[in-house]
């Protein structure tokens, strides 16, 4: 699958939300598209385009803005897609792809943890790998370090 490809699949299921479909260096495309319509494209690309495997999401802090990424991949078509939506600064928030894509659960704690993106209607957005209660998203350009503290760490089972 090309660029092309991309789009017009996805200019023939009557997509709403995307952006841009563009050409990305070993893969099919990266397909821009606009965070309010996010379950809309996560179906569509999942139902329409063949890729039903979510290999990762993150998060990247661009200090004006924030951007969430998913990368998928397709059997049929032998390539991966990259989707991405750039976020607010302010409140960085999209809403989950766990319902579309069921391994996006722990990629999603994983940014939301480490870079401070929300992903709302999550079934279990909370600390994966920072003790329970830490306030800080370590990834984001703000984050500065400091001396050691005094954490409470309470042992759970994740």
């Amino acid at each position: 699958m090309n660029t092309e490809q991309v789009r017009g699949a996805l200019a023939a299921a009557g997509v709403a939300g995307v952006l841009s479909v563009d050409p990305f260096e070993g893969i099919a495309a990266r397909v821009r598209f606009d965070p309010t319509s996010a379950t809309g494209v996560f179906t569509a690309v999942r139902d329409k385009l063949g890729f039903v495997h979510l290999s990762t999401v993150g998060g990247i802090d661009w200090v004006e803005r924030y951007e969430v990424f998913y990368l998928l991949w397709s059997d049929p078509a032998k390539s991966y897609l990259l989707l991405s939506a750039d976020l607010d600064a302010k409140n960085p928030h999209i809403e989950t792809a766990s319902f579309v894509w069921p391994s996006a659960n722990w990629h999603e704690r994983e940014a939301w943890e480490l870079v401070g993106i929300g992903f709302d209607h999550h079934p279990d957005l909370r600390h994966l790998l920072m003790p329970d209660g830490y306030q800080f998203h370590p990834l984001q350009r703000a984050f500065k370090l400091h001396e050691p503290e005094e954490l409470e760490v309470k042992v759970r089972h994740v």
